[in-house]
């Protein structure tokens, strides 16, 4: 068999012509590979569940990490279900940083499905001892005992607990970027730092107030709170559900507390109707208040970079105004 070779003489310019382009191809597959492999640059990719986890993550890590919040801005955290993209984006992640199973019963079916070697998943509840739900509020007024069953899930409402939290989402960091394990320890002890200064705000200024007395037309939510600064508290929902209602009784209960205690003050909840809180504000005068579990935050918050300490701060004002306690003399 012959074989016919034919020999080109390619003129200078098209070989430089085809060799730009064909640098051009490389660079480009290049480029793409490495956006496939680290789309931040080289940063650590991270899902968090809940707005705290979300801000305590971004706050250690800062220009290490890509952290995206997995709960949609606006949306109330108990009525949310995971979608489709929402695994998809879990499973591309290197770090999916959870509240707990109480919180996010659903997290262990996904990572079932989730088959990812490279991703590393942090328990952030691990070492935090919970409370039943409705034992946090025993020391309500008018409490009838009634057990809701299960655990109070909203953790990082006492600052001790988040501060443990704080630590296992430190932990979490360093095991998957060991090189930059000063970097993430420093920014935990600022942080640790900045919530024991809080915690003192509330604990200095709580100590002045004349009503030890809420009543909060919201869920059972806030318990860790209350019980923290010990703080009897009365809630006209049962349970932690967006679809549960009070009762004509519940409500009335509400009024007769504030009409006792003499209370000018109700609080409502984040990203739930207040209209609870305006019926019970229409039967007695009082004035509404926002009291923020931090679960999640609204699309505006979420674009005004507003932060967990910042949200605590706020509840802060609302519980000094609310409970009729001495003003602060310097804001943090």
């Amino acid at each position: 068999m012959n074989i016919r070779r034919s020999h080109m003489v390619l003129k200078p310019s098209f070989v430089l012509a085809f060799g730009l382009i064909l640098l051009a191809s490389l660079s480009l597959s290049s480029c793409q590979k490495t956006q496939e492999k680290s789309p931040a640059g080289g940063n650590i990719r991270i899902i968090t569940t809940l707005f705290p986890l979300y801000d305590f993550t971004r706050s250690i890590g800062k220009d290490k990490v890509e952290v995206t919040l997995l709960l949609p801005p606006g949306v109330e955290a108990h009525a949310f279900e995971p979608k489709p993209a929402d695994i998809a984006r879990i499973h591309d992640a290197d770090l999916f940083i959870y509240t707990g199973d109480a919180m996010e019963p659903w997290v262990a079916k996904i990572l079932k499905g989730v088959q990812s070697p490279r991703l590393s998943v942090v328990d952030s509840s691990k070492g935090i001892p919970m409370v039943k739900a409705g034992t946090a509020s025993e020391e309500e007024p008018g409490h009838d005992g009634h057990d809701h069953g299960g655990l109070d899930p909203h953790i990082w409402l006492d600052f001790d607990n988040a501060a443990k939290m704080i630590d296992t989402v430190t932990a979490g960091l360093i095991a998957k970027d060991t090189p930059n394990r000063d970097f993430y320890l420093k920014n935990a002890r600022e942080y640790q730092e900045q919530l024991k200064a809080l915690d003192n705000r509330y604990r200095t200024a709580l100590a002045t107030c004349k009503k030890n007395v809420i009543v909060y037309a919201g869920h059972a939510s806030v318990g860790y709170l209350m019980r923290r600064y010990h703080i009897q508290f009365a809630t006209a929902y049962k349970g932690f559900s967006p679809d549960t209602e009070p009762t004509p009784r519940d409500l009335a209960k509400m009024v007769n507390i504030i009409k006792k205690n003499g209370l000018r003050y109700i609080y409502y909840e984040e990203l739930i109707s207040p209209k609870i809180a305006r019926i019970i504000s229409g039967e007695t005068g009082a004035e509404m208040l926002l009291l923020n579990g931090a679960h999640n935050i609204s699309k505006q918050e979420y674009d005004s970079g507003v932060s967990y300490l910042g949200l605590m701060d706020a509840n802060l004002k609302n519980l000094i105004k609310g409970m009729e306690c001495r003003p602060q003399t310097s804001s943090p």
